[in-house]
């Protein structure tokens, strides 16, 4: 089975054609159905007998995918306490995601 390892939002995903992966939100105008393109490419095994490793990054290869979901995650709340000194505050804070599916790893 053919993968590649690719790079965007800070963090590395493992993708297979076909996965769909939450990865962070990225910048520019983006709308549910456009299609992206990861050119940070780590790594690509063609799941028989090669496999490329880049030096950080592989020249000439890509992966395309489809954008299927713009969301926000569950809320998180982050408390602050300071015991006997009345200090006390409460935020929730939601992330916000984009959920791809891998179309072709070039």
């Amino acid at each position: 089975m053919e993968f590649a390892v690719i790079k965007t939002g800070g963090k590395q995903y493992k993708v297979s054609v076909g996965d769909s992966v939450n990865i962070e939100k990225m910048r520019g105008e983006f709308k549910e159905g456009d299609k992206i393109t990861f050119d940070k490419v780590l790594l690509v095994d063609n799941g028989k007998d090669t496999t490329t490793i880049g030096t950080p990054y592989i020249d000439g290869a890509k992966v395309e995918a489809v954008l299927e979901k713009i969301g926000r995650a569950k809320k998180v709340i982050v408390i602050k306490y300071k015991q006997k000194s009345r200090y006390f505050k409460k935020n929730g804070h939601r992330q916000p995601f984009f959920k791809v599916k891998i179309a072709a790893i070039v």
